[in-house]
């Protein structure tokens, strides 16, 4: 038996521009979004400086209509997904790739914009992913549990 890897991303970052949203042939909505994710990072001086990573994430079917209605540029989402990479020629017959986060979850963190609600309220939406899985959304963050604040004195390890 060959034995599996394991691919999967997981990201809480903003929009750097609007969702753009197209068609596939038979109608289902894919999105591109384009988030950031900052952490800092000593330097060599000592100092902290801010580092930005830039991800290309593909969301399908209504979870992409979702991100297409409600987000816009400085948006804060959660994505897990996992990692592809695509390859094609391009017009001068130069092989070209990229690679993308295929998301099979996400969920709204924030909205920016003035970009009224379209449709249901809260910021959970179902759909499916590329791959068929089920866009749960997650929970809205008024159902998270409260973060514990305090001293780590507690942790069992």
């Amino acid at each position: 038996m060959a034995s599996r890897g394991v691919n999967k991303v997981i990201l809480v970052g903003n929009l750097g521009a609007d969702p753009e949203i197209r068609y596939s042939a038979n109608g289902t909505a894919i999105v591109n979004l384009r988030v950031a994710t900052t952490e800092q990072a000593p330097t060599k001086e000592g100092n902290w400086e801010d580092r930005t990573e830039w991800h290309r994430v593909v969301v399908y079917g209504k979870a992409a209509e979702a991100c297409g209605n409600y987000l816009s540029k400085g948006s804060q989402i959660f994505v897990e997904g996992r990692i592809q990479t695509r390859q094609w020629d391009d017009a001068q017959g130069v092989k070209r790739y990229t690679t993308e986060i295929i998301a099979r979850d996400v969920v709204f963190l924030s909205r920016s914009g003035d970009r009224p609600p379209q449709g249901q309220a809260g910021n959970q939406y179902g759909g499916r992913s590329a791959d068929g899985g089920e866009f749960s959304g997650g929970p809205r963050m008024e159902e998270l549990p409260p973060v514990p604040t305090g001293p780590d004195d507690d942790i069992p390890f």
